[in-house]
């Protein structure tokens, strides 16, 4: 089989929300024990493959774009047992527990690289799958972009991403707290419906859902968000990283009434911690008038 065109031309990094080299590192710090905590990103990646089962699609090439420790590898060989998967992610120690996944003849390409600059020569892939990653994107247009551009015509680009419901009991206990938020933003369903239109995206259909996890304290609340890389904060205004971060904002005294506020929440025993899912997937049209691929009626 052909070897995947890979493009070497250099791009430069522009400023943006994340200093991805925080990013990078608060997932090589979380890659070994990530698995263990991440039970939403697990459960999301399976929905997220379940959708593809509607899809009539053959796909030669698979980009898996911001493929974690690698769990919808699996899933993906299993439905598309001829593809070639290539798995790629910002964070080295992420892929390195991908390195188990396939048989010794057909395990997946592994690629560290940037979903907002992506190796690749133009039209090289059929599918791209993305599950909870493009919230750490700068530039959501720039993923697209990226993404459209690597997307062979007639191919599949499906992903899903947090949304601005996310994390909003954290959120809301610590606005009481200090009258700030600490949490990150995320798109709306409907911005990034129109982002995929705007960058040349065919068809997209979007959709939501809340699933909503449950812990018995706060501390393990934060001890898991640390866990799976999600105490890396976005810059200020003013260009600034933040300098606090979710296991420990602002000394003990806010740490302490931050649990009175979440216990506000409490409910069967139990605490809540919502997350709105966004579920979305295009096409990159042959041409203006059809494609290859569609939907199963």
């Amino acid at each position: 089989m052909n070897q995947l065109p890979v493009n070497q031309k250099p791009v430069n990094q522009k400023p943006g929300r994340f200093d991805k080299s925080r990013v990078r590192d608060a997932f090589d710090r979380a890659a070994h024990q990530y698995d263990h905590s991440a039970v939403l990103q697990q459960e999301v990646t399976e929905r997220l493959l379940e959708k593809l089962d509607v899809v009539r699609i053959s796909p030669a090439w698979i980009l898996d774009a911001g493929c974690g420790t690698g769990s919808a590898l699996p899933g993906l060989a299993k439905r598309y047992a001829d593809a070639r998967l290539v798995a790629l992610d910002i964070s080295r120690n992420m892929l390195m527990q991908c390195a188990g996944h396939g048989s010794a003849l057909h395990r997946p390409m592994r690629v560290c690289a940037d979903m907002e600059q992506l190796p690749f020569a133009g039209d090289s892939f059929d599918l791209i799958f993305s599950s909870l990653s493009l919230q750490w994107c700068n530039d959501l247009d720039a993923a697209f972009n990226e993404a459209f551009r690597v997307l062979k015509p007639g191919g599949l680009y499906v992903f899903a991403s947090f949304g601005p419901d996310t994390l909003k009991e954290l959120r809301d206990s610590w606005r009481r707290v200090d009258g700030r938020e600490h949490v990150n933003r995320f798109e709306d369903m409907h911005d990034v419906g129109d982002a995929l239109l705007r960058d040349g995206f065919a068809e997209p259909v979007m959709e939501a859902e809340i699933i909503t996890m449950t812990y018995r304290d706060t501390d393990t609340i934060m001890k898991d968000l640390k866990s799976i890389g999600a105490s890396v904060k976005e810059r200020s205004s003013a260009g600034h990283e933040h300098n606090d971060q979710l296991s420990g904002l602002g000394g003990r005294d806010k740490l302490y009434s931050l649990r009175d506020e979440y216990e506000r929440y409490r409910k069967d025993g139990v605490l809540p911690v919502s997350y709105e899912i966004i579920y979305g997937h295009a096409w990159k049209l042959v041409d203006d008038r059809t494609r290859k691929v569609a939907f199963s009626p």
